[in-house]
């Protein structure tokens, strides 16, 4: 009768593994990308999502489907933004998660443009469970590139192609390549609106990388290489994730 039961239990063990390794595969994948603006975090998390079959989520367009949509949410956060405050933490949360019920976020998603505050992020992984499969990707881009970046950023007005003075400077001054015509700098482009928007973030959003860095989830990678490179080394940091 042991022998029997022992030779069960051999039966069983094997089935019990695999089902654990299943299991433990089917653990979402939570990318989190960080960098200052125009670090180029949104061509990324798109090229990521398409490698790993997994969304890319912007808090951005959140705001604006929800809005569009006239749901609750949306209506409560235009309350906000027609008042010229800050949409609360909570209410950015509840577009989020509500976001996440979706079945396309089953084996994992990304995250741009959230968190912006240690606030933000200590609310999110208290959402999210203490044994989430995080990680944080820090595009590590300088000041003085983010304003060339930006700055320098001329579009036409005709067609949409976009020059950069400092990267890709039109042939002929003030005139588009591809069809000549007129080229212009958006207002969110000037060099003032650029050096605000960095200070902001060196403010707000630049502390995530010591948060992160002391929960051992932070992987840094340096955004002023070839895109390509770029996104090379980003998802071998996600390949080779320790979880």
């Amino acid at each position: 009768m042991q022998s029997y039961l022992f030779c069960l239990l051999l039966l069983a063990l094997p089935f019990s593994l695999f089902a654990m390794s299943k299991e433990a595969a089917h653990e979402p994948k939570i990318i989190i990308l960080l960098g200052p603006p125009a670090s180029g975090k949104g061509t990324q998390s798109i090229r990521l999502a398409k490698e790993f079959q997994i969304p890319a989520i912007s808090t951005g367009e959140l705001f604006r489907e929800n809005m569009k949509n006239d749901t609750q949410l949306g209506k409560k956060a235009k309350q906000f933004i027609e008042q010229g405050k800050l949409v609360p933490d909570e209410i950015v949360l509840d577009m989020l998660f509500d976001r996440l019920k979706q079945p396309d976020t089953t084996n994992g998603f990304i995250l741009d443009g959230f968190p912006r505050t240690i606030a933000q992020a200590e609310a999110l992984s208290q959402r999210l469970g203490a044994n989430s499969d995080v990680i944080a990707l820090n595009l590590n881009v300088s000041d003085d590139t983010i304003i060339k970046r930006t700055a320098g950023r001329l579009m036409c007005k005709q067609c949409g192609n976009v020059h950069n003075r400092y990267f890709s400077p039109p042939s002929k001054e003030g005139a588009c390549d591809k069809c000549s015509g007129e080229l212009y700098q958006r207002n969110d482009d000037k060099p003032e609106v650029v050096i605000t928007r960095l200070q902001t973030y060196h403010e707000q959003t630049e502390p995530l990388i010591a948060y992160y860095k002391s929960k051992n989830l932070l992987v840094n990678v340096e955004g002023e290489q070839d895109p390509e490179k770029v996104f090379r080394d980003l998802k071998e940091a996600v390949l080779h994730c320790p979880k």
